[in-house]
């Protein structure tokens, strides 16, 4: 991480209230009741108004001026618009935003109250994440999804009415009942709706949502049986990038793509490895020592933190559950595996005069491997991952973990 005079901060705050639980969810969110929602809010605005105490009592720099803010969850929208004014108020109390800083916020389709889009841009928000998933109506609806297609077209038609034309939507590849054709068509509605920005992921499979959990144990609920294979989510991720590049939304991260001038400046910061601060429920944050020279690890110290998942335990005042300084070796792991989920890859020279030569010395000897694998390529001192490596990237970015931590994988910190 570079001085904090150069470096502002990103804010990510996570808003955990659901009308319905997805089934291939795997983030800590809900279906609370709309009575959490005032309690909730407030919390985190007692967390702004702690941040700076709680910087100066840990050691760690925490800087004024911000650069980018999210909101994610769960349905921020799902908040009434005078607790979003309220909370956007108090970020603004205790920090200086950038006048042209980027402000997302993440909503449902079919899930904006009358009010939402113009209390949003009233509140400063430039830029909307949408959860479509699919445009298939029947498949959306099987995943959880409250909407179909046409209330997706008509939300972004508002949302662009209130001023908000940075928009993202989402689309997952390998939902229960997804066919390859039904694929190419969410693709071209993506296409046609005209967004600037897409993001795409590939289904997972872990037991932290009721599908990845029902695949894993080879039931049928939640229409399991019927997700496609491996090798079909594959084909749908690869087409996914050849039709969304035809259509000028080229890709710069794994699951990340964008028209010129419209990637996500907050997404960015945390492959890039600049500062956050995360608040609110299972929120994590990245924060360098506000003095570097008075600890051990070269270079910069930086403290990672994440907040308690158990909403009951969060509203019931501060608590952090976990909390560690990352050495130099840990973050020169990550230095890998999350530059690398960029297409511009990762800088050897900038690594090199960042950690040593020493240290990333057995870091390309794995890239050496992984390039005889076809997994990686090396040019003008660029690591980048190759087509193929992309479809198993965690399985790469392992390579470049320590054994002990090599057993839980590379965890990617964005939405």
């Amino acid at each position: 991480m570079v001085a904090e005079s150069e470096n502002p901060l990103g804010i990510y705050i996570s808003i955990p209230f659901c009308r319905s639980k997805c089934t291939y969810c795997n983030f800590a969110s809900g279906v609370y009741p709309a009575a959490d929602h005032e309690r909730y809010v407030s919390r985190v605005i007692d967390d702004l108004a702690g941040a700076a105490p709680w910087a100066a009592a840990t050691g760690v720099a925490i800087p004024r001026q911000v650069d980018t803010v999210y909101l994610g969850g769960g349905t921020p929208s799902l908040l009434a618009p005078e607790l979003l004014a309220r909370l956007f108020a108090a970020i603004r109390t205790h920090f200086d935003v950038d006048a042209d800083a980027e402000i997302t916020v993440e909503c449902a389709p079919g899930q904006l109250a009358d009010a939402m889009p113009q209390a949003l841009a009233a509140a400063g928000v430039n830029r909307v994440s949408l959860g479509v998933q699919s445009f298939i109506d029947a498949e959306a609806h099987a995943s959880g999804r409250l909407h179909d297609r046409a209330v997706v077209t008509a939300d972004l038609s508002r949302l662009r009415s209130a001023g908000i034309a940075n928009l993202n939507v989402d689309l997952i590849a390998g939902l229960a009942g997804q066919t390859f054709p039904s694929w190419q068509e969410s693709l071209d509605a993506l296409i046609n709706s005209g967004v600037p920005h897409a993001s795409v992921y590939m289904l997972e499979v872990d037991e932290d949502s009721r599908l990845g959990l029902e695949l894993l144990r080879g039931g049928e609920r939640y229409r399991a049986a019927l997700v496609p294979v491996d090798d079909v989510i594959a084909r749908m991720y690869e087409s996914a990038i050849e039709h969304l590049h035809a259509a000028g939304l080229h890709q710069y991260e794994i699951s990340n793509f964008s028209r010129p001038g419209f990637a996500s400046r907050h997404n960015l910061r945390y492959w890039q490895r600049r500062p956050y601060l995360g608040l609110g429920l299972d929120a994590s944050s990245a924060l360098p020592a506000a003095d570097p020279s008075s600890r051990s690890a070269i270079p910069q110290s930086v403290l990672r933190t994440t907040t308690t998942d158990d909403l009951g335990e969060y509203l019931a005042g501060p608590s952090i559950a976990e909390s560690a300084w990352q050495s130099a070796e840990r973050q020169h792991e990550e230095a890998w595996f999350l530059g690398l989920r960029l297409n511009t890859g990762v800088d050897v020279t900038a690594l090199e005069r960042e950690f040593g030569r020493t240290m990333i010395a057995p870091a390309l000897e794995t890239v050496d491997r992984l390039v005889e694998d076809g997994l990686l390529g090396f040019d003008d001192a660029r690591v980048r991952l190759t087509a193929r490596g992309q479809l198993i990237a965690n399985e790469v970015f392992e390579q470049f973990l320590q054994p002990a931590l090599a057993q839980a994988g590379a965890q990617n910190p964005s939405r």
